[in-house]
């Protein structure tokens, strides 16, 4: 089964995604950022190379979150979430139109990819009740 992975942000109560560009299936939702692990790496280096990618960030994945499963273009994936750290703001935007730093209330109401839907439950165990 192909593997991908997303990288969960929070800083100061806020979890960072980034809205995909217009287009595709999933053009215009918001996500964690992150992609397809490819062959011979592990998801920390898909991390990297995603972050940096896509959004000219240089980040530090930290401990695994959980996974879901997700089907897209009738392929079964599944998808794994760790927290990630980084400094300052995305030097560009290459598959997203915009980012932000949203509350954990706030992620309820932006139109998420499903699958990035199904690890929003994770924030929960890493951030404290009086952060969400």
């Amino acid at each position: 089964m192909p593997e991908s992975v997303a990288g969960i942000a929070l800083r100061d109560g806020l979890v960072f995604v980034a809205r995909r560009k217009p287009g595709g299936s999933m053009g215009g939702r918001w996500e964690f950022p992150g992609g397809k692990i490819e062959t011979g790496e592990t998801p920390e280096d898909t991390l990297v190379r995603e972050f940096q990618e896509e959004l000219g960030l240089d980040v530090r994945p930290g401990p695994f979150m959980g996974e879901s499963g997700f089907e897209n273009a009738g392929v079964r994936f599944r998808l794994l979430a760790y927290r990630v750290e980084f400094n300052g703001e995305p030097a560009f935007l290459a598959e997203h139109e915009e980012v932000r730093w949203a509350s954990r209330r706030e992620l309820d109401t932006l139109d998420l990819s499903p699958s990035d839907r199904s690890l929003v439950g994770f924030i929960d165990r890493f951030e404290s009740p009086e952060r969400r």
